[in-house]
């Protein structure tokens, strides 16, 4: 593997220990939060990286927001990134909030679809 694909790698690897810890976390404390991913272009990164909080339904992800649970969540992305060694210069664009009932209605259910298309926004 060249020095540069090793690099991502190990990166790749601290970013999903430490956004899975920060995904337990959210789980316990926030109601209706289910799961997150990341999507990342090691070519533009830190910038392309985008950390997607998902919700069971769109009401759940509303209420979560109304409540300010999204500052909660955007401390525990900020966190695992620290954690990992990554710095972002704007966290309001790294972080995003989604559903499961929004995936599904606008997308069949398809979340690499989904996540493409966001990325691409």
């Amino acid at each position: 593997m060249p020095p540069a694909s090793r690099d991502h790698a190990r990166i790749e690897r601290r970013l999903i220990a430490t956004l899975t810890e920060a995904c337990e976390i959210a789980k316990a404390e926030i109601p209706g939060f289910d799961w997150l991913t990341h999507t990342v272009d090691y070519r533009a990164f830190p910038q392309s990286l985008r950390v997607t909080w998902v919700f069971d339904s769109r009401a759940s992800k509303e209420h979560a927001l109304s409540t300010g649970a999204d500052a909660r969540m955007r401390e525990l992305t900020a966190a695992a990134l620290d954690a990992a060694g990554v710095q972002v210069t704007h966290m309001a664009r790294c972080v995003s909030f989604d559903s499961e009932e929004e995936c599904h209605h606008q997308h069949g259910g398809d979340w690499s679809r989904r996540l493409a298309n966001m990325r691409a926004i």
